[in-house]
C-alpha cells in the first residue's frame, strides 16, 4: 500500500497502481452520496508474480466486471489487494423497468424509487458478481475455493449501523420494541420477516408461559396432600432390585421425592395444558400470517416471487440468459429418498447407541465407589445420556448440514430459492430425527420393552435393558428435556455471541494500525471532501473496508443458522410439553436475549448480510404446521401412553373404593400397590435373575417376595385382564384426544382470516388506483401520436 505524502496537497498518492484500474473514480462518479457507496468489495491474496494462474484469473474476473461496465477501484495493502466494485445507473434502471412488466414482482416499491436503496444495489450487485464467468467457466464461487479470492462481502452503512445500535443491537433495548422498518430498509425483507416472526412467536409465547407456570403452581399447591404422594412416602413394600450385581431390594418409600417431582409434571393439569399447547401452536400460525400480511403490504412485496426476480437478475446481469428449465428425474429422486433414507437409520442407529451406552452406565456407576451415585446409578446414567445427547447433536448437526447441501447438489433444482427450500426440508427433517429420537424412545418404548424378573431383556444377553423410574416414566422424559434444552439454549447462546466478540476483538489491530497512520487525514480533510460530494481518499475507503474486512463472515445460509434454531426450539416447546409445562417459559426467557444477540452479532459483529427480498417466511411456515400436528399426536401419546393418568383414571372409575361403594375413602386410595406385580423369590426363574446378596434388606433380612410396577398375575406372570383393559381405554383417549384437539385447530384456522380486512381493502384501492393510473398514461400517449 503506498501512502499519501504529508507534504504534498491534495489527496494525491505518490504511486498509484498501473495495471489499468483507476484509483481516483472522482470524475465517473455522480456526486449524489448514494451513489458514490461502494455496492461490494473483493479481497484477494496479492500476487508478485504476474504469471500466476491466481493472478491471471483475478484480472480476467476484473476484466469480465468491467466489460459489464462495473466500476472498479484497487487498492493494495501489505499482502492483500481490495478491489472496490460499483454498478452503474444503467444497470439498476434495466432492474427496474423489468420489475414494472413482470407478473409478480410489479408491485415491488423499488420500481418506482428515484435513487436506488442502497441495498437493493447490493442484491442486484451480488448477483452479477456470482453470475459472472471467467473464459476458463468459474464463476466468483469456484474461484473463491481455489484461493484466486479470498473474500466477498457488502459494506455497512456507518450512519445507519449506528442508528440500529441505538435503537436496537444493545443490551439496554431489551425489552423495547424493535424497529422492523428500519431493519428492513437495512437488511431487506428476509432479515426484517425473521425478527418481525421471533418477536411475535416471544409475545405470543407469554399466554403459554404464565399458563404453564400456573399448572406447575397447581401440582405444587398439593404437594404435601396428594394421597398417592403419601402411599408412597408410607409404604413398606419391599421392590425387586433395579439392576444386576450391586443393586438390593429396596423400600418403596425410598423414592417419596421423585413421587413428589414426577407429580408435579404428571397431573389432571398437564393434559388441559397439552390440549391448549396444540391449540395455541396453530391459533399462533395463523396470527403470524396476519401480522406477517400488515407488514408485506406496507412494504409493496405482498405477491412478490423470489424465483421471478432470479429471472429478472438474470436477464440484467445478460441479454442473451437462458433460465434453466424444470426438470424431474425419476432415478434422481430416487437416489435422494434412499440417501435420506440411510441417514435417517443412521440417526436411529446412534440414538440406539446411547440407550446402550445408558445401560452399560448405570451398570458400571453402581458399581462405583461413591455411596450417591451407586444408590442412584439410573437417574445419574439418563442425565449422562442427555449431556452425551447434547454433544451428539452439536456433531450430527455438521454432519447433516454437509450432507443436505450434497443432497441438493444430486437434485439439480432450477433456482437457489427452490435449492434454499430442499435444503430446509432436508435439514430440518435430520435435525428432528436427532434430537427427538432419543425423546421418542424415553417417551414410548423406556420401561415398556425390559421385561419381568426372572424375564428381562437383556443386550448381548449381558446387560438388563434399562427401567422408568419407579415414580414413573414422564420423570425420565422431564429429566432429558430439561437438561437437552437447558444445555442447548445456555452453551448455544454463550457460543453464539463469545466466538464471533472474540474473533472480532482480535482482528480488528489491523484496523487501529491504519487509523492511527491515517489520523488527521480522515478526521478533517476526508470528512470535508464527503460532505462536499467527493470520495474520501484511498486510505479512508481502505479503512472503511479493512473494518468490514475484520468482521465475522457470512454466507447465503446464515440466516438459515437462526431459523433453525427457533423452530427447534418451537418443536421442543410443544411436542413434549404435556412432560414439561415449563418449557414455553424457558422459551420466552430465551428468545428475550436471542433477539439482541441476534440483532448485536448481525449489526455489530458479523459482515453485512446480503439483503434479499421476499413476502414470506418460506417454508418454515409448512414446517411449522407439520410441527403442530405432531404436536397433537406427540402430546396424546404422552398423555395416554406414557404418563399414569388413564391408569389412575380407570383405578378411580373402576377398581378404587369409590367404585366399589366405600365412602368416606379417597379413590385413590390404594393406587400405588394396585400398579404393582409381586414376584417370588422361590420361583428358579426370578432367583437366577439376581445374586444372594441382592435380596438381603439393609436391616439384614433375606425376602421371599419382591414386587415391581406391572399389572401381572403372581402365579404365572401373565397379563392381567386390568392391564388389558388400561390398554384400551389409553388408545381410545389418544384417538379421542387427537380428534377433539384437530377440530379445535380447524375452527381457529378457519376463523381467523390470514389478512385483516384493513389490509385487502387497501390493496383493493392500490389495485384500482395502478388501473387507473395505466389507463390515464395510455391515453396520454395515444394523444401524444395524435
Amino acid at each position: 500500500m503506498y501512502f499519501k505524502n504529508p507534504e504534498q496537497d491534495g489527496n494525491e498518492l505518490q504511486e498509484r497502481n498501473t495495471d489499468g484500474f483507476d484509483n481516483t473514480m472522482e470524475a465517473l462518479l455522480p456526486t449524489l452520496h448514494q451513489q458514490r457507496t461502494y455496492d461490494y468489495v473483493l479481497v484477494a491474496d496479492k500476487v508478485e508474480d504476474q504469471d500466476h494462474p491466481k493472478f491471471l484469473k483475478q484480472v480476467a474476473f476484473i476484466d469480465h466486471l468491467r466489460k459489464k461496465n462495473m466500476k472498479v477501484t484497487k487498492i493494495v495493502h501489505d499482502d492483500k489487494v481490495f478491489y472496490g466494485v460499483r454498478a452503474p445507473k444503467e444497470i439498476f434502471d434495466k432492474y427496474r423497468y423489468l420489475l414494472k412488466v413482470s407478473d409478480a414482482c410489479n408491485w415491488s416499491g423499488d420500481r418506482k424509487c428515484v435513487i436506488i436503496p442502497h441495498s437493493t444495489r447490493i442484491r442486484v450487485v451480488h448477483y452479477i458478481l456470482h453470475h459472472t464467468h471467467i473464459n476458463t467457466g468459474e464463476n466468483l464461487e469456484e474461484l473463491q475455493k481455489k484461493g484466486v479470492f479470498e473474500a466477498t462481502f457488502c459494506l455497512h452503512e456507518r450512519n445507519k449501523q449506528k442508528v440500529l445500535k441505538q435503537k436496537w443491537a444493545r443490551w439496554s433495548a431489551l425489552c423495547t420494541t424493535q424497529p422492523v422498518d428500519d431493519v428492513r430498509s437495512y437488511f431487506g425483507e428476509k432479515v426484517a420477516l425473521y425478527y418481525l416472526w421471533l418477536g411475535w412467536y416471544t409475545i405470543l409465547l407469554v399466554p403459554a408461559a404464565i399458563l404453564g407456570v400456573i399448572v406447575f403452581l397447581y401440582a405444587l399447591a398439593f404437594f404435601n396432600t396428594s394421597p398417592l404422594i403419601k402411599e408412597v412416602c408410607e409404604s413398606d413394600t419391599v421392590m425387586c432390585p433395579r439392576c444386576d450385581k450391586w443393586c438390593q431390594v429396596w423400600q418403596l418409600r425410598d423414592t417419596c421425592t421423585y413421587a413428589k417431582v414426577s407429580h408435579l409434571f404428571d397431573n389432571e393439569g398437564t393434559v388441559a395444558f397439552a390440549m391448549f399447547m396444540a391449540v395455541w401452536a396453530t391459533i399462533f400460525l395463523e396470527l403470524w400470517k396476519r401480522h406477517k400480511a400488515t407488514f408485506v403490504s406496507k412494504w409493496k412485496v405482498f405477491d412478490w416471487c423470489e424465483e421471478e426476480e432470479e429471472l429478472i437478475l438474470g436477464v440484467v446481469n445478460d441479454p442473451d440468459f437462458h433460465p434453466k428449465e424444470f426438470r424431474h428425474s425419476y432415478l434422481r429422486s430416487t437416489l435422494v429418498l434412499v440417501l435420506v433414507t440411510l441417514m435417517l437409520v443412521l440417526i436411529i442407529g446412534l440414538t440406539q447407541a446411547l440407550v446402550v451406552f445408558r445401560v452399560v452406565a448405570a451398570v458400571q456407576l453402581s458399581e462405583g465407589t461413591w455411596e450417591f451415585v451407586r444408590d442412584h446409578a439410573n437417574t445419574v446414567a439418563v442425565m449422562l445420556g442427555a449431556v452425551l445427547h447434547y454433544f451428539t447433536m452439536q456433531v450430527m448437526t455438521r454432519v447433516n448440514k454437509a450432507v443436505a447441501f450434497k443432497l441438493c447438489e444430486i437434485e439439480k433444482t432450477q433456482s437457489f430459492a427452490a435449492t434454499e427450500r430442499s435444503f430446509t426440508v432436508k435439514m430440518f427433517t435430520f435435525q428432528f430425527f436427532t434430537l427427538f429420537s432419543s425423546l421418542i424412545y424415553v417417551a414410548f418404548f423406556l420401561g415398556r420393552i425390559n421385561g419381568r424378573p426372572g424375564s428381562y431383556v437383556r443386550i448381548s444377553g449381558k446387560w438388563r435393558l434399562e427401567e422408568c423410574h419407579p415414580s414413573g416414566c414422564l420423570t425420565d422424559l422431564f429429566i432429558q428435556m430439561a437438561v437437552i434444552m437447558l444445555l442447548k439454549q445456555t452453551l448455544n447462546n454463550i457460543f453464539e455471541f463469545t466466538v464471533p466478540w472474540f474473533k472480532s476483538y482480535f482482528r480488528r489491530t489491523t484496523t487501529k494500525r491504519l487509523e492511527r497512520k491515517c489520523g488527521h487525514c480522515y478526521k478533517n480533510a476526508c470528512r470535508e471532501e464527503e460532505k462536499r460530494g467527493h470520495d474520501p481518499c484511498d486510505i479512508c475507503k481502505l479503512r472503511d473496508w479493512l473494518r468490514n474486512y475484520d468482521l465475522n463472515d457470512v454466507n447465503s445460509f446464515s440466516l438459515f443458522n437462526e431459523f433453525l434454531e427457533m423452530v427447534v426450539q418451537f418443536s421442543f416447546t410443544t411436542i413434549f410439553v404435556a412432560a414439561f409445562p415449563l418449557a414455553p417459559l424457558l422459551a420466552l426467557i430465551n428468545n428475550i436475549f436471542e433477539i439482541r444477540l441476534d440483532a448485536i452479532k448481525m449489526v455489530s459483529l458479523e459482515r453485512r448480510l446480503v439483503p434479499k427480498k421476499t413476502n414470506d417466511i418460506g417454508i418454515w411456515t409448512k414446517v411449522l404446521e407439520a410441527i403442530g400436528v405432531l404436536a397433537v399426536i406427540a402430546n396424546g401419546l404422552v398423555i395416554g401412553v406414557s404418563s399414569d393418568f388413564i391408569p389412575r383414571l380407570v383405578y378411580r372409575y373402576h377398581y378404587g373404593p369409590c367404585a366399589n361403594g366405600e365412602a368416606d375413602v379417597h379413590c385413590m386410595k390404594g393406587y400405588i400397590n394396585d400398579t404393582l406385580s409381586t414376584a417370588h423369590i422361590t420361583d428358579l426363574s426370578v432367583r437366577n435373575d439376581f445374586f444372594p446378596s441382592q435380596l438381603i434388606t439393609e436391616s439384614g433380612f433375606n425376602v421371599t417376595q419382591c414386587s415391581y410396577k406391572d399389572y401381572r398375575n403372581d402365579v404365572d406372570y401373565s397379563l392381567t385382564s386390568q392391564f388389558w383393559l388400561i390398554m384400551a381405554v389409553r388408545f381410545a383417549f389418544v384417538v379421542l384426544f387427537e380428534h377433539v384437539v384437530v377440530i379445535f385447530k380447524f375452527i381457529a384456522a378457519w376463523f381467523v382470516p390470514d389478512s385483516p380486512m384493513l389490509v385487502k381493502n387497501n390493496r383493493l384501492k392500490d389495485k384500482f388506483s395502478r388501473l387507473k393510473e395505466e389507463l390515464q398514461d395510455m391515453k396520454c400517449s395515444q394523444s401524444t401520436d395524435v
